[in-house]
Order: C-alpha cells, then sequence, then structure tokens
C-alpha cells in the first residue's frame, strides 16, 4: 500500500492540491510562511514521486525475494525512479540554460543601448514609450532598468519605492525561486501538474518585494506607481514591477500587519508536508529489522 499512497500522494500535489489552495487569498498576508509552504508542497510532490518507486523497490524485494516476480517488479520500480530524476534532471537543464541565455543578451543590449543614470544608484534608463520597471538577475552584475516612459509618469517618491521593489528580487535571489518552481512545474507531466503553484509562487515574490518597498515609501506611493504602469510587460528573464496580478497585490497592500497564527499553521503543515513522504518510504524498512 505504501507505493500508491506515495504515488497518490505525488499526484494530488502535482495538481489538485495547488489548483485547490490558490483559491484561497488568506495566503497572501504572509508571504514568507505561504512561500515556504509552496516550497514544500513542491518538494513532497518530488520526494513522494521517487519514494514511490524506492518503497515499491523495497516492497517488491521483500515479498518475492529474488524470484523472477519480484526481478521484475524491482527493475521497473527502478525505472520509474529514474525517469522521475531525468525528468527533474533534464528539464533544470533546459529552463536554467534557456533563462541564463535569455538574461546575458538582454544584459548585453542594456549595455550598448540604455543609459547608465548613476544619480539612480546604478540603473539603466531605456529610451521606451511604456513606463516599465524591471531587474535583470545575474550572480555578478545585474540590472535595473526604468523606461525613459516611466520616469516621466513617476515623482520622486513613486520612483524610489520602484527602484526599492526591483532591488529587493535582486538581494532576495526571487529569481532561484522561481526557477525552481518552473523546473518543476515542466518536469511533471501536463495531465499531472497544475500550473497554480507557480503562478501563486510569482505572485508571492511580488508582494514581497512590495512590502520591502514599503520601508522606503508608503502604500499610496507604492500602488499609484504600479497602476501608472499597469499593461507593461518585461522582456524574457526578467522581474518586472507591474507585471503581476495587480489588482490582488494593491488590496493586499492595505492588509499589511503581522499574522503569527496563520504563520505558525502554514509553517507547521510545511514541516508535515515534507516529513510524511519521507516516514512512508522509511517505515517498512523500519518494520523489517
Amino acid at each position: 500500500m505504501t507505493p500508491l499512497a506515495l504515488g497518490a500522494t505525488a499526484v494530488a500535489l502535482a495538481g489538485p492540491v495547488p489548483a485547490a489552495l490558490a483559491r484561497w487569498k488568506r495566503l497572501h498576508l504572509t508571504p514568507i510562511a505561504s512561500l515556504v509552504l509552496w516550497q514544500a508542497i513542491a518538494l513532497a510532490a518530488v520526494l513522494a514521486a521517487v519514494g514511490a518507486g524506492l518503497s515499491l523497490m523495497t516492497a517488491s524485494a521483500w515479498e518475492h525475494g529474488t524470484g523472477t516476480v519480484g526481478v521484475v517488479v524491482a527493475v521497473l520500480a527502478g525505472l520509474l525512479t529514474v525517469v522521475v530524476v531525468a525528468r527533474l534532471l533534464f528539464s533544470g537543464h533546459r529552463v536554467g540554460t534557456s533563462l541564463r541565455t535569455e538574461r546575458r543578451l538582454h544584459r548585453e543590449h542594456l549595455d550598448l543601448l540604455a543609459e547608465h543614470r548613476g544619480s539612480l544608484g546604478r540603473v539603466r534608463v531605456l529610451d521606451h514609450d511604456v513606463p516599465v520597471a524591471y531587474c535583470v538577475p545575474d550572480v555578478a552584475q545585474p540590472r535595473v532598468v526604468l523606461s525613459g516612459a516611466a520616469l516621466a509618469a513617476l515623482d520622486e517618491q513613486q520612483v524610489t519605492v520602484v527602484l526599492a521593489h526591483e532591488r529587493a528580487h535582486l538581494a532576495a535571489r526571487h529569481d532561484l525561486v522561481l526557477e525552481a518552481f518552473t523546473v518543476l512545474h515542466r518536469a511533471f507531466p501536463r495531465w499531472v501538474s497544475s500550473d497554480a503553484a507557480l503562478r501563486e509562487v510569482r505572485l508571492l515574490v511580488e508582494i514581497l518585494a512590495d512590502r520591502a518597498a514599503l520601508k522606503v515609501g508608503s502604500a499610496g506611493d507604492l500602488g499609484r506607481a504600479l497602476l501608472a504602469m499597469a499593461g507593461a510587460r518585461p522582456p524574457v528573464g526578467a522581474m518586472g514591477a507591474s507585471a503581476v496580478d495587480l489588482v490582488e497585490r494593491v488590496r493586499v497592500l492595505s492588509l499589511v500587519r503581522p499574522r503569527p497564527l496563520q504563520t505558525l499553521a502554514l509553517l507547521a503543515v510545511a514541516w508535515a508536508l515534507l516529513v510524511a513522504p519521507t516516514a512512508l518510504v522509511v517505515a517498512p524498512w523500519l518494520n523489517g529489522l
């Protein structure tokens, strides 16, 4: 029963659970704990999928020994585990290579076309008639970009909070969080996975950057700046201030306060999700001792 339980857990955590959880808007009020929960769900799905194959191999060895049935089942279970791991590695290679190539090319274009504004603190200003602000992550030399139209549309305080938002993305390396979820989303078959987790994580990292921006400006300044840039889309591989669910983010801006009970509850659920698949895999071994 353990392999079946783990397999069902993996499928549920890859699709139905994220789809249902994404409807709970209260998660947006505790973005750090909610992000930890989404990470736990993703990791638990992987652990359950890999654990299903490993536990099937173990169960087959104990029940059938080295007979033909045991060998066949063990081989099939091993192949299942290899396929899961291989899909993860292949997805990671494709996503990582694509993102780094896109970002490198865009940084090169910015260096050629954008104006370096030292007065704004190492910001590139791009001659573009659409108000937009975004950052291009990089380990050594990340870029923060504002369009000329954004500078014209925003006042000084709004520019300050928008730049703080983008720098918060770079400082927290939110790009790595999104990359990991993109890898997991593409690794699972389409008929199993849901895009709800990736969509929610994109929103949560924007909410976190919004909260960092509130340390240097007001919710009103940030809200007006975001609405002024509504509709703008950053380049592929970049993270834009106004690219994700502005209506929900503006709503959450007015609800910033500690929520310790919800935070503790979400962290407890996240911990339980990580422990459960591991316990299901280890339990048969402990019983056999």
